[in-house]
């Protein structure tokens, strides 16, 4: 198997005394599409954070593209191709769509490069470049937030709950657009509240609960772990 993007390796992280991660084990494959899914309070976004560098393992093993990463700043990762979406909208809302873009360019490349990428991929964002993103509809939003992170041309993606807030044909079409980034060879670990949804598009999944992966593997393989962790069973 080749070498994946991103493995977590037996990872432990805590918040203080509080340990919220048990020995997580999982792989993001390049150009696949990783469902991380489970209930609230499960440890997902913290997975999250260990793998962007946000937040450093207690213990275990942190590999990105292979290398050994535990400990490296968040900037440090970023810069080695590491691109994360939070929760919420990871844009400027009170800069314009083209406004937002500039600023992906000073890390590299010209703006006619970003914005001409941008709008081949996301053509919606082409006829909004003068508003300000503030003022565009949620849906509109968060396909600013993954243009400017699909314009850094990084290796690995993770995505926060891009769902949150909007509504399901909205939601659908996020999700081809992230099928779409996976395929142009971008590794994606997402975290999804609605299984179903992120499923549709994902090549492998791993459902969490009370801070361990309970299972991985493809989606139809996971289904009645799924089921368990959400009903509350997985103990």
């Amino acid at each position: 198997m080749k070498t994946p993007v991103l493995e977590l390796k037996d990872v432990r992280a805590a918040y203080g005394r509080i340990q919220v991660l048990h020995g997580v084990d999982i792989i993001v494959p390049e150009r696949s599409v990783v469902a991380l899914l489970g209930p609230n309070g499960a440890g997902k976004t913290t997975t999250l954070k260990v793998a962007s560098g946000q937040l450093r393992p207690t213990y275990g093993c942190v590999h990105i593209a292979g290398k050994h990463v535990n400990g490296v700043p968040a900037d440090a990762l970023a810069r080695a191709g590491v691109c994360s979406i939070p929760e919420g909208r990871g844009i400027f809302p009170n800069l314009t769509v083209q406004e937002n873009l500039r600023i992906v360019t000073y890390g590299g490349g010209s703006q006619r490069h970003v914005e001409e990428k941008t709008y081949v991929q996301f053509p919606k964002l082409k006829q909004r470049r003068t508003q300000v993103a503030g003022t565009m509809s949620g849906g509109e939003q968060q396909m600013l937030a993954l243009a400017r992170a699909v314009a850094t041309e990084p290796a690995l993606l993770t995505l926060d709950e891009i769902s949150m807030g909007l509504a399901p044909l909205i939601v659908a079409e996020l999700y081809e657009l992230v099928a779409q980034i996976a395929a142009s060879g971008v590794a994606i670990l997402v975290v999804e509240q609605f299984a179903q949804t992120a499923l549709k598009v994902a090549d492998y999944a791993a459902v969490m609960a009370q801070g361990r992966i309970r299972s991985f593997g493809q989606p139809a393989d996971i289904e009645e772990e799924l089921q368990s962790a959400y009903l509350g069973k997985a103990g």
